[in-house]
C-alpha cells in the first residue's frame, strides 16, 4: 500500500483497514511467541502501512 492508495480511500475504508491490519500484526507478534517466523520483514512493513492510514485519518481529522 502507498499513499497515492491510501488518499484515494474513503473514511470508513481507512478505519476498517486500520482495524484489519492492527489484527494482522497482533496474530503475527502472538506467532512470533510461539514459533520461528521466515519473513520477519512484515513486521516492519504492517506497521509502516498503519502509519500510513494514521496520517491520513489525522490529516482528514485536521482539515
Amino acid at each position: 500500500m502507498n499513499g497515492t492508495e491510501v488518499r484515494a480511500m474513503k473514511t470508513e475504508e481507512i478505519a476498517e483497514e486500520l482495524g484489519r491490519l492492527r489484527a494482522k500484526l497482533f496474530a503475527l507478534k502472538n506467532k512470533r511467541a510461539s514459533e520461528k517466523i521466515e519473513d520477519t520483514t512484515q513486521f516492519m512493513k504492517l506497521r509502516r502501512d498503519i502509519a500510513r492510514l494514521l496520517t491520513e485519518q489525522t490529516a482528514r481529522a485536521k482539515a
